[in-house]
């Protein structure tokens, strides 16, 4: 049976007005009333998906793409210009840094007041608070007025009561970048666990690998238009893809300035041109025996000499999540590419890996991490001849002896 769906967004377009004038005072109102120019600004425009109960989606976007706009959309906070949101459950939503908090009052105070407006009872609350205030770690501050908590205390706080009021559907903006690693750990073991409670998530991020390794499914946005949709690493593909188009029109500039170093693609000074990769089952048969190597051949194309080349590699399992990444830069085996083609060979000798499908992701990237091009695909499949179990193929010894007797 198909499974019911949580979040409906049918040809959803939120529009704004950007005023060009801004009158202050009563006179000026009324003299220009009616008469102020404003022109419209189209945030969404015509974005339709669902979201299965139990799913785990991610948003993905440039600055500006719209990202925040949706969630606002689908939390209620605000109400699309067309179309309409469908939402099927209890939903609770962090998204501003210190949104629905209110400065003058208590950390304490502000979870009464955020639980409450999230569909809580002050009895519910009272059950919960110790919970909350534990996951917050804020057991020293929690009667402190909240203007004077850090930005990392306000998601702390916030995230929280988002997640112990046991909602159908969690709705996270990209504010878990504000917290240290600690937190954002905890914060993603609490959002495994909402996973294998059959709950449903919904979030922006910048990290192409979180996408990867815990979303089901990916929504991409771009300009306040939806230019693809679907399982997370062909979204993640299309992610990328787009901004590679994008940079040949504005510049690397204006990227570089909107976007993280790993995200920005430079521009297409030098490309890759193909993949392959390489093994000893080849050929003979289709998969590596654990502790066979596997090469890996990056062709490429520079149109301009580019120096300080970086070729990366990554290795993820069926289950998108990252085992292995490096790049030549680490290796301190720099590159300066003439003009034409050219090929890096990136090698494992041995792969200690068992059973189980690996595909890689190669990068060509400058020094500081600005990306030139990249690719995804299926790399290599391990079998593992021996009884052994587990991912990794360890060399075990034994020694076994007997203790001497006096």
């Amino acid at each position: 049976m198909a499974a019911s769906i949580a979040v409906d967004v049918v040809d959803v377009s939120k529009r704004f007005r950007l005023y060009s004038e801004k009158y202050q005072s009563l006179k000026e109102r009324f003299l220009h009333a009616g008469r102020n120019p404003y022109q419209d600004f189209w945030a969404l425009r015509d974005v339709s998906f669902e979201i299965p109960e139990g799913q785990t989606v991610g948003i993905l976007g440039r600055n500006g793409s719209g990202k925040s706009t949706l969630l606002k959309c689908v939390s209620g906070i605000l109400q699309p210009t067309q179309g309409k949101v469908v939402v099927r459950g209890s939903l609770a939503a962090l998204l501003e840094l210190g949104a629905g908090f209110q400065p003058e009052l208590s950390g304490r105070e502000n979870i009464y007041l955020n639980a409450s407006l999230l569909g809580l009872s002050t009895k519910d609350v009272d059950k919960r608070f110790d919970e909350i205030v534990a996951f917050a770690e804020l057991e020293q501050f929690i009667d402190n007025q909240v203007k004077y908590y850090s930005s990392g205390m306000y998601v702390r706080l916030g995230f929280a009561v988002a997640v112990n009021v046991d909602p159908d559907i969690l709705v996270v903006d990209e504010v878990l970048a504000v917290g240290d690693e600690a937190f954002s750990r905890k914060c993603m073991a609490r959002i495994k666990e909402f996973q294998d409670d059959g709950r449903t998530i919904l979030f922006v991020t910048h990290s192409s690998d979180l996408v990867r390794q815990i979303c089901d499914f990916a929504v991409v946005l771009s300009s306040g238009d939806m230019i693809g949709a679907g399982p997370a690493a062909d979204a993640v593909r299309i992610y990328h893809e787009h901004l590679n188009t994008v940079v040949a029109g504005i510049g690397a500039a204006a990227l570089e300035a909107e976007e993280t170093p790993e995200q920005a693609p430079l521009h297409k000074s030098i490309e890759i041109t193909s993949v392959d990769v390489e093994h000893p089952g080849v050929g003979a048969r289709h998969y590596l025996h654990p502790w066979e190597g596997v090469t890996v051949h990056v062709a490429f194309e520079a149109t301009e000499p580019v120096a300080g080349v970086v070729f990366s590699l990554e290795v993820y399992d069926q289950e998108g999540r990252l085992i292995f990444g490096s790049d030549t830069e680490i290796l301190d085996r720099l590159f300066d590419a003439p003009v034409g083609a050219g090929r890096a060979d990136l090698s494992f000798d041995q792969v200690p890996l068992l059973d189980g499908a690996y595909s890689v992701k190669v990068g060509i990237k400058d020094r500081l991490g600005i990306l030139y091009d990249s690719r995804e695909q299926e790399g290599f499949e391990v079998m593992n001849p021996e009884r052994s179990r587990g991912m990794v193929a360890l060399q075990l010894h034994a020694d076994i002896r007997a203790a001497s007797l006096n």
